[in-house]
């Protein structure tokens, strides 16, 4: 029997943990401690504060090709003007920070109510120190915490989740496939409506707001392959063997160039496009929804798009870190090994950038190792997350079973 008493791993120790992790965080961005490798705040001390000042003068960085987001990012660079009595990257941190706390309470929260627990917020303690620094100088956690309260809202409400999935889509693309796994029938009708009709009426405003709103399509189109991506490999390989290519910095980020790359960048688009027939098969066959559902799919789509991606960015993983947290909220998830796995290429990441990001451009032995065993653990995380997803909904399938579900603390059956 279910009862409403808090489940175990509540308590204060959830928040002390995060409190002496989060203070480590703090003293990175701040320089109070050193971590080896680049300096990790310079995307927040120049270049964010750089867009800043461009969006002030009321136009979006058109002349700048590193400007690569949806409109609604400029929302997330502008929030330090909130705290005007501190610096510019001071108060991004500190914003950071207080976005970082929403989300371990709502996860908190969450894991009160029955069929659920605490292990939810547990990921997320420990997760967002893993990837160090990196973490509190991009704008990744601000969109995170917007995906993990669209998926908890979404539990209840799916036309909440449809307009908090459209406000992240228009900060960074990704939460849009929150929308993937939610449940046939009016869920999905409620919930798509209402993604649809906010997307519409917040692309207009941004539009309305301020000039080159959607200049940021041809920069992303013209990308290549960046360093620490899957398809990366291939030339960290090749350069063992006298591959003629080089790295270069371009669109913000250190990217191979030379021969045969835009081929392994158009074989990675090849790739993101089966992920996406797989997620739209998966869709027509899926018959059962369980609560956790949704999250579950959000999860694995995010997975197949990060590992498929001409771009893994260390600030990414955080992603997968909020959606994991998310899964193991609820009792009965088939998502912990993915899940765990994805906690050990946050540590890795570390490991990889900032710290051993100069072996990295190197390509030598250490810094393909640590791509090789970051990006192979999100490989694994992202098959053995699909097959799970796969086995528990599809019917005719073993393991696919009706699993009871826990809706505003009544037991129901998923839908089929």
């Amino acid at each position: 029997m279910t009862t409403g008493r808090a489940p175990t791993g509540s308590g204060p120790w959830p928040y002390a943990v995060w409190a002496l992790t989060r203070l480590w965080l703090l003293a990175c961005v701040f320089k109070v401690v050193t971590v080896p490798g680049p300096d990790v705040t310079v995307d927040v001390s120049v270049i964010y504060r750089g867009w800043y000042e461009v969006l002030l003068t009321g136009t979006y960085p058109l002349e700048d090709v590193t400007w690569q987001y949806p409109p609604g990012a400029a929302l997330a660079v502008l929030s330090p003007a909130l705290l005007p009595f501190w610096e510019y990257a001071t108060a991004f941190f500190v914003l950071v920070l207080v976005c970082d706390a929403l989300v371990l309470g709502l996860l908190l929260y969450a894991g009160r109510r029955p069929g659920t627990r605490a292990a939810g917020a547990w990921v997320w303690v420990a997760g967002v120190p893993l990837l160090g620094p990196t973490v509190y100088a991009r704008y990744d956690l601000m969109v995170t915490a917007v995906a993990v309260a669209a998926l908890l809202a979404g539990v209840r409400r799916p036309r909440a989740l449809g307009a908090l999935a459209a406000f992240g889509a228009l900060l960074k693309g990704w939460p849009v496939l929150l929308l993937v796994g939610v449940r046939k029938g009016r869920p999905t009708r409620a919930a798509w409506t209402s993604a649809a009709l906010s997307t519409a009426g917040l692309a207009a405003a941004f539009a309305l707001w301020m000039p080159g709103a959607f200049a940021f399509l041809a920069f992303q189109r013209d990308r290549g392959t960046e360093i620490e991506s899957l398809g990366a490999l291939v030339f960290h390989l090749a350069r063992q063997f006298g591959w003629e290519g080089r790295v270069e910095l371009r669109y913000g980020s250190m990217e191979f160039v030379g021969p045969q790359v835009e081929l392994v960048s158009t074989l990675a688009l090849g790739l993101a496009v089966l992920a996406l027939g797989w997620l739209l098969l998966w869709r027509l066959r899926a018959r059962l929804f369980a609560v956790r559902t949704p999250a579950e799919a959000a999860f694995t789509a995010v997975l197949l798009f990060t590992v498929t991606s001409r771009v893994i960015s260390p600030q990414y993983v955080v992603w997968l870190v909020g959606l994991a947290a998310v899964c193991l909220v609820f009792r009965g998830t088939a998502m912990t090994l993915p899940a765990v796995l994805v906690l050990v290429a946050a540590g890795v990441t570390l490991l990889e950038f900032p710290v051993g990001f100069g072996h990295v451009v190197a390509s030598d032995a250490w810094g393909v190792t640590l791509l090789v065993v970051r990006n192979g653990l999100l490989v694994a995380a992202s098959l053995i997350a699909a097959r799970r997803l796969w086995l528990s909904t599809v019917p005719g399938r073993p393991g696919a079973e009706a699993a009871p579900s826990v809706v505003g603390g009544q037991p129901s059956r998923v839908a089929r």
